[in-house]
């Protein structure tokens, strides 16, 4: 007896196709999504066809565990579709093939793609992630690519605002005015010129900008200040020059972050790593914590300082005096200069406690926030793996259901049902990043919101359920208010 049969190849091959175009077509939207939030990053910077292509590799990288688990609903959706709209659903169904018995082929491969998802994303994706993000904070500190426009003030050369009227073909500058705040605002120069050059040196690190036929106004009065300690007014400096050449700093060349700089955040480290971190941090956490409370409780509170009781009570009194001494009375003993003295010091000693609970609050909210971080990324490497599975038992039956194939419905459902996804997920990880519930609450909330509905399509699938019927809806309507009916005139003639 066959293992496989011609029915389970049949339907490999159709949902394998579908599978593959839908999920290429996913990376291909999310890819335009995220290069659309990191736009400025790119644009202007004079990158190579290289540095882009490796851009646009990890990002590919990134994106899949969002575009894995919508293609396999859309395309389980929109193959179920086809065979039902085709009949051949039908067909298997009468010739005694169960709906489970369908599925079946088609979940054992989407449980491989799961096992799949799982192992990509704990091995390739925190190895992508980690040179994705290096790549964009080494975007992120290149300098623009020099292209001074005309008409408008140029300020992406720090400390500088350049003005250029016009230009010629060879690239000449043409009545500039610079604004130059490198030495601060207080010290600031001004510079106009009939013409100017603007090079960068052979090293790439400066630009040189030549001007010529122009004049220079500098601001002298804070130096003049500094230098004698007067406040002698004078105003400004003025300088005629036929020839200026001003060396800026601003390198073009681009120089790569460390990849190592981001080997503890959480988006580098596979699930071992994860682990070892969490449990890491919350025996540090655990120690920080017994050791303020240690403190608060041994050594400053009630007036302990170092096991040291700073409260004096007179030497003459006997043991016995000192066990039964109240406080009151050692308040009312007290005068009013001396009374004024012990509320200042009580106030200064609460500040100080207060501030010292603040603090250890704050690092204590830091090892938290740590721990948090590590966790989140820790469910969504599982969290992945079995959102692909629920997204297969919600488009296969439901496609079953709907008997619409192609591109029309089935993207339209697919596209509300993951919105919904989306949204939920989200949710639940902000949830999760504020500890309004625990990590594992908020991770998991879409497969625990999803998983009921794929389970509730799937056996209405399998008993042919009228889910989509008007009628069917409005016979099982009048049975309700029938059922609420019933049960209100038992009421009444038991009354």
């Amino acid at each position: 007896m066959k293992i496989i049969k011609k029915i389970d190849i049949y339907l490999l091959k159709n949902f394998l196709g579908l599978f593959l175009a839908t999920f290429f077509i996913a990376i291909f939207i999310l890819l335009m999504q995220f290069m659309w939030m990191h736009v400025n990053d790119l644009v202007g910077k004079g990158i190579g066809i290289g540095v882009l292509s490796e851009f646009f590799i990890y990002a590919a990288a990134t994106v899949v565990p969002l575009a894995l688990p919508l293609a396999i609903l859309l395309s389980s959706l929109i193959s179920f579709g086809n065979l039902a709209e085709k009949v051949e659903l039908t067909a298997m169904k009468a010739a005694g093939i169960s709906l489970f018995r369908i599925l079946r082929p088609l979940a054992i491969l989407v449980l491989f793609l799961s096992i799949g998802a799982f192992f990509f994303s704990n091995n390739v994706l925190p190895k992508s992630q980690t040179k994705l993000w290096a790549l964009i904070f080494s975007l992120r500190q290149k300098s623009p690519e020099l292209d001074i426009p005309v008409g408008e003030f140029y300020d992406e050369i720090s400390g500088y605002h350049i003005y250029v009227r016009d230009k010629t073909p060879k690239g000449e500058l043409l009545n500039l005015m610079i604004y130059d705040y490198s030495a601060g605002f207080e010290n600031a120069k001004v510079m106009v010129a009939d013409t100017g050059r603007l090079a960068a040196s052979a090293d790439k690190l400066y630009l040189t900008l030549d001007l010529y036929h122009g004049e220079s106004f500098e601001n002298l009065e804070q130096k003049q200040q500094r230098a004698t300690g007067t406040t002698k007014s004078i105003p400004y400096r003025r300088e005629t020059f036929s020839h200026k050449r001003l060396v800026i700093d601003f390198a073009t060349e681009f120089n790569r972050y460390d990849e190592s700089i981001l080997d503890d955040q959480h988006v580098s480290k596979d699930v071992t790593k994860l682990v070892h971190s969490i449990d890491s941090m919350q025996g540090v956490s655990r120690e920080r914590c017994a050791e303020q409370s240690r403190q608060l409780t041994t050594e400053r509170y009630f007036g302990r300082e170092g096991g040291r009781n700073v409260s004096r009570l007179p030497a003459s009194l006997t043991e016995t005096e000192r066990s039964v001494y109240n406080l009151d009375s050692l308040w009312t003993s007290l005068n009013v200069e001396a009374k004024r003295q012990v509320y200042q010091y009580a106030k200064d000693r609460a500040r100080t406690y207060r501030d010292q609970v603040e603090y250890n609050a704050i690092l204590l909210s830091d090892a938290d926030r740590y721990i948090r971080k590590h966790e989140i990324e820790l469910y969504r490497r599982f969290t992945l793996a079995f959102a692909c599975l629920v997204f297969f038992f919600i488009g296969a039956p439901l496609g079953a259901i709907i008997r619409k194939g192609g591109l029309g419905a089935p993207v339209v459902i697919s596209v509300i049902l993951f919105i919904i996804y989306y949204i939920i997920d989200n949710t639940g990880y902000k949830i999760a990043r504020e500890a309004i519930w625990p990590c594992w609450a908020g991770m998991w909330l879409s497969s625990f919101v999803l998983l009921p509905t794929g389970i509730f399509l799937t056996y209405k699938a399998a008993t042919d359920s009228p889910l989509f019927n008007p009628e069917a809806w409005m016979m099982g309507w009048k049975k309700l208010i029938a059922w609420i009916r019933q049960i209100h005139w038992t009421r009444l003639v038991k009354h």
